[in-house]
């Protein structure tokens, strides 16, 4: 099944607060959970690629108390509620949210000791780019954990995804997780582009019936 592309950045107020009002506390919990288990150390400081609503830095904050994140998205709507949502956690003094590009992003060269980012990949017209600026601000050793949907193989196994999340969705975000399928990478599209920019030790996976992650141990 070919790739068919949905708008790159979900920017309106409308879209943001929907967004925010889907159900996403047990994968957030499990991104986050699976994330911090990286690396051992204490100290880190982190980059969330495509923050949206800021619910996964603040589950990870909230168990690793010393880590520094800083969290960015190209949606100024999104990052308005993740203010929001980053002051009622008090974490303030660890989450930085910075609405950046993250196709050209003003960080210097092996800034950060991880890199995480989840639900990013598929909205990207050109993913390349995304894995390039990653490589560039990750350091040498860092630790890597990218997980999003993948495009299923055909249309009768992606209605059946649609269909499976049951009635608690509405139309309209039922349509939104139909077009976020069929705008995903394959698995080994992923692998691609990971040996393309030359991030080596990268384990790629089928982590759920619809999702890959990308995974690799921080070397601190």
């Amino acid at each position: 099944m070919e790739r068919v592309l949905e708008p790159e950045v979900m920017d309106s107020a409308e879209e943001a607060i929907e967004y925010d009002a889907m159900d996403f506390t047990e994968v957030n919990s499990a991104f986050a959970q699976e994330a911090i288990a990286l690396g051992s150390s204490e100290q880190a400081v982190v980059l969330d690629a495509g923050t949206g609503t800021a619910r996964i830095p603040i589950l990870m904050c909230q168990m690793r108390p010393n880590w520094q994140v800083v969290a960015i998205d190209l949606a100024a709507s999104m990052l308005k509620i993740a203010s929001s949502h980053v002051q009622e956690a008090g974490l303030q003094n660890q989450i930085r949210l910075e609405l950046v590009d993250v196709k050209h992003m003003p960080y210097a060269d092996e800034q950060f000791d991880i890199v995480v980012s989840n639900s990013l990949v598929h909205h990207l017209p050109d993913p390349l780019s995304l894995f390039r600026e990653l490589k560039r601000v990750l350091k040498p050793n860092g630790g890597i954990f990218i997980r999003d949907l993948f495009r299923p193989c055909d249309k009768a196994t992606m209605n059946a995804l649609v269909d499976s999340i049951g009635t608690e969705y509405n139309v309209h975000q039922k349509k939104l997780f139909r077009d976020s399928l069929h705008a995903a990478l394959t698995i080994d599209e992923v692998k691609d582009l990971l040996a393309e920019v030359g991030l080596q030790a990268v384990e790629v996976y089928q982590s759920s019936d619809r999702h890959w992650t990308a995974q690799r141990r921080w070397n601190c």
